[in-house]
């Protein structure tokens, strides 16, 4: 059975710059169609990963590193083509080495230009068909990497904005610990006078008595404050829950 290399150098030669059109122009289209997959899957995982990120906590650093992943992705997609498009050339037999091929391909998917290499005098139309793919494909990526660009930067600003509320409510709750610590050293320090001021005239056995009330008083008020404490974090806690289910609403309710 004969080889494509074979089969296209059977070809008549007048004919073979209208096949080297007709197989271009079918590489070109399914490129095009793997491109627009690549892309859409792309712009998937980008909104996948910035809903749960808006879903938790902010954290500007993986939102940064969501978006140099979609870019590096995106990359990747168009070393794909052009491998893709090296591919075809080495099986069709217009380039015998593969680094050769990706070369070649390489500069004119980037419409650098052919450079050193030459797939044939009646082949040349390969050329500017891969600079086409890449224009197409180029112009693809620019329009859909302009919306991650805008789409990151209101990720960013919301999480910026996540980030300073948070810092503003923690720092009200450990002012309120702090007031209500403050408070329990105060009422501590006013029943240890309270006891001082009744020390005089008493014997031992009253002043150990008197002492013993004292430190249960205290004790008293130490579980109060600990217990005030407990139920300004358990606040904490649920005013971030009900921020969270309340993000996440507004994010059902955009898509």
């Amino acid at each position: 059975m004969a080889t494509l290399p074979e089969l296209l150098a059977k070809i008549p030669d007048e004919y073979k710059p209208l096949a080297a059109l007709g197989i271009g122009a079918l590489i070109l289209v399914f490129l095009t169609l793997f491109h627009g997959g690549g892309l859409h899957w792309i712009l998937l995982q980008q909104k996948h990963g910035e809903r749960s990120l808006r879903l938790g906590r902010p954290r500007v650093l993986m939102a940064s590193l969501l978006f140099a992943w979609s870019v590096f992705l995106m990359l990747d997609l168009h070393l794909v083509e052009i491998l893709i498009w090296a591919f075809a050339l080495t099986r069709m037999g217009l380039l015998v080495h593969t680094y050769d091929a990706i070369y070649f391909c390489a500069n004119g998917y980037t419409t650098l230009g052919m450079g050193k290499m030459d797939v044939g005098e009646h082949w040349h139309i390969i050329s500017p068909i891969i600079g086409i793919s890449g224009l197409f494909t180029f112009a693809w990526t620019t329009s859909a990497l302009v919306d991650v660009v805008a789409s990151n930067r209101r990720l960013l600003e919301q999480m910026e904005d996540e980030r300073e509320q948070e810092i503003h409510m923690r720092f009200a709750m450990r002012k309120q610990a702090w007031d209500a610590l403050r408070a329990e050293r105060d009422a501590e320090h006013t029943q240890k006078e309270k006891t001082k001021s009744r020390d005089a005239g008493v014997t031992f056995l009253e002043r150990c008595r008197m002492w013993r009330e004292e430190r249960n008083e205290v004790a008293i008020l130490r579980r109060t404050k600990l217990r005030e404490i407990e139920a300004l974090r358990r606040t904490e806690r649920q005013d971030e829950k009900k921020r969270l289910e309340t993000i996440a609403d507004s994010a059902d309710k955009k898509q």
